[in-house]
């Protein structure tokens, strides 16, 4: 959670019980440069079972600025958060290391979502995508893709036309995608499928056709929620089931070693760096 010296919050880490009091914490911190360590007991004041300990620190430009760089250069990073000690508060580093009594936090440059077809669900794709902080490509000639490809790219082909399907498919494919969804019925999925191999190319498991979850989706809004929720799975690479038949905790595929359990990050700047780096704000809750 990012909070601004005027008292403006982006992220949060609850839902929205404890933020006011850890606004006025960060100021403090902001005014002395001390980091603190806030406790709640949230069965007292929520009637939630448990304890939540929040860290706050003084962020500094070189973080924002390291963060800022890797993202620019579509890598991953690392946001390592040390609370008490030497080296406390939050350094980034470009490799994952085992940090004992330390609170590590995977950074990756936002999902690419390229989008090949034009129609009445191009719209809620590129609002419900660009909700969520991922980047929305229309792309109207698969030759001549604006960018290179990486591992943060997904693919959406809805032409709705065989010829212009075929031939994004027959570019997309070869790129071995984590995820490449075409919309449209499985008959002519499957005499797509049959004339692509023919041509010798190898489909992988990012393949998605029909593309989308299984959610009764009949609307154009409705398809895009079912689109980008399979994108979604695909990328956390989760099961997608209901959160009501799992039987671990949420969130259990953090890492235990590298994850205190209870422990929160708040970052406080100034709002000058909040203002040129805000969008590079992290949340570690």
């Amino acid at each position: 959670m990012l909070i601004c010296e005027s008292g403006n919050m982006i992220g949060s880490l609850s839902a929205g019980c404890v933020e006011e009091e850890i606004a006025v914490r960060a100021r403090d911190v902001l005014r002395t440069g001390q980091p603190t360590l806030m406790s709640f007991d949230t069965q007292k004041r929520f009637g939630c079972a448990g304890k939540i300990d929040i860290f706050i620190e003084c962020a500094t430009e070189n973080f924002f600025v390291d963060l800022a760089e890797n993202l620019d250069a579509r890598r991953c990073c690392f946001a390592v958060t040390r609370f008490d000690g030497d080296q406390i508060g939050t350094r980034t580093v470009e490799f994952d290391h085992e940090h004992e009594h330390e609170l590590v936090q995977k950074i990756h440059p936002p999902l690419r979502l390229l989008i090949f077809g034009e129609g009445p669900d191009s719209a809620p794709l590129h609002s419900l995508a660009n909700s969520l902080g991922w980047q929305t490509f229309e792309i109207i000639d698969a030759n001549q893709l604006p960018l290179e490809p990486d591992e943060w790219t997904a693919a959406i082909v809805k032409s709705h036309n065989y010829g212009r399907d075929f031939a994004v498919l027959r570019t997309l494919l070869p790129l071995d995608l984590h995820y490449v969804g075409l919309v449209g019925p499985r008959k002519r999925r499957n005499q797509l499928l049959s004339d692509l191999l023919d041509l010798g190319l190898t489909i992988n498991a990012g393949f998605f056709a029909p593309a989308g979850l299984d959610l009764g989706a009949e609307t154009p809004e409705e398809i895009a929620l079912a689109i980008v929720s399979e994108i979604q799975r695909v990328f956390a690479a989760t099961s997608g089931e209901s959160l009501r038949d799992r039987k671990i905790p949420i969130h259990a595929n953090a890492t235990p070693s590298f994850r205190p359990k209870s422990r929160n990050h708040v970052a406080a700047a100034k709002d000058d760096t909040a203002e040129s780096f805000g969008s590079a704000s992290f949340s570690s809750a």
